[in-house]
């Protein structure tokens, strides 16, 4: 089975609309087998999924994917590396913020570049850590300089609310893309964030749409964990279901997204992220893994189209939930608070 879903940013410019995320490849989520990782990225590759998802802070990974990038050159040449699409990140460190330079933001992407082992990124996607630091519209405009030297294909960003967008771009750097978490369970973007993307043409990369495998058969009828939780993703989407409206809500949700995965004959993963990828102005879902076993189940998202009598019954569970409120990550930049406490923030420069 391949997966042919695409999603055109630009004119010269297409992703598959699932996209193979690297967060799960950086320590963190359980043991990595470094020696299949390039096995594991070529399934992806083969079976349609030719975009990738990374960051300047996920330990190693754009190494990996470099690797996995001369081994594709290698092995098939130009024309089979010339449709991957590799999306990377740019977050400075919060301890760097008050004193970055263009000088700082040219040797980060550089970094990138060499290990990525390309000349031109693809899409980097902009993070700022603190809006208290206000040199964010500054630091795009370096990322716009490094686009025109041809460093940089496309900018996105990752995280950014709708006010900052806007801010942003009235200062001549319009996003093309915005990296968001948006699920069943956290419909934030669907918001001003929402409005802004209407008003510039912004796209939305997802991710969480699975919420760390919560949204699986794994969790149906499970009693509400009380311990440690086995990896941080679990601990940050955790926190994401408190503010939903707690473990009794989110069953209902799951036993209603079971149905619902009955009749198509899919996952309730597979549900969850249709839901998503249906939504107005989403070019893609990422979907965060260690390795290619899932991946007949992922592409099978594809093959499922959401009846109104689905959608009504997801919105009744839906109209229940009491948040998560506010912008677009607004509890994670809450550095006292329970959502931002889990967040680590200088890790770019290690």
């Amino acid at each position: 089975m391949s997966f042919t879903e695409t999603f055109t940013l630009a004119p010269d410019y297409v992703i598959s609309r699932v996209i193979r995320g690297g967060w799960q490849l950086a320590g963190g989520h359980g043991p990595v087998a470094r020696a299949e990782v390039n096995d594991d990225l070529a399934a992806f590759y083969d079976a349609g999924v030719t975009t990738f998802d990374c960051a300047d802070i996920y330990t190693g990974v754009e190494e990996m994917i470099g690797d996995f990038r001369a081994s594709l050159l290698n092995a098939r040449g130009a024309e089979a590396l010339a449709r991957l699409r590799v999306h990377t990140k740019f977050v400075p460190d919060l301890d760097l913020l008050p004193r970055i330079t263009a000088t700082d933001v040219r040797r980060i992407i550089e970094r990138s570049l060499m290990r990525l082992r390309t000349e031109r990124l693809d899409l980097v996607q902009f993070h700022w850590w603190d809006y208290d630091q206000p040199r964010y519209a500054e630091v795009a405009r370096h990322l716009l300089d490094l686009q025109r030297e041809g460093k940089i294909h496309l900018i996105g960003g990752t995280n950014f609310d709708a006010a900052h967008i806007r801010g942003i771009a009235d200062t001549g750097v319009v996003f093309r893309t915005m990296q968001v978490q948006y699920s069943l369970l956290d419909a934030r973007p669907g918001g001003a964030l929402s409005e802004v993307c209407a008003e510039l043409g912004v796209s939305l990369l997802c991710y969480g749409t699975v919420a760390g495998g919560f949204l699986s058969e794994r969790w149906l009828g499970a009693a509400e964990p009380t311990g440690a939780l086995e990896n941080r993703s679990l601990v940050k989407y955790r926190l994401i279901i408190e503010e939903f409206g707690g473990w009794d809500l989110f069953q209902a949700l799951l036993s209603t997204l079971q149905r619902i995965a009955t009749r198509h004959g899919v996952s309730i993963a597979v549900i969850a992220s249709r839901y998503v990828l249906d939504l107005p102005h989403v070019a893609g879902v990422i979907v965060g893994a260690r390795h290619a076993r899932h991946l007949g189940d992922t592409l099978r998202v594809e093959t499922v189209k959401l009846t109104p009598q689905d959608l009504a019954e997801i919105a009744e569970v839906l109209s229940q939930s009491t948040g998560p409120q506010g912008e677009v990550y607004a509890l994670e930049r809450d550095r006292t608070g329970k959502h931002g406490a889990i967040m680590k923030y200088n890790l770019g420069d290690r």
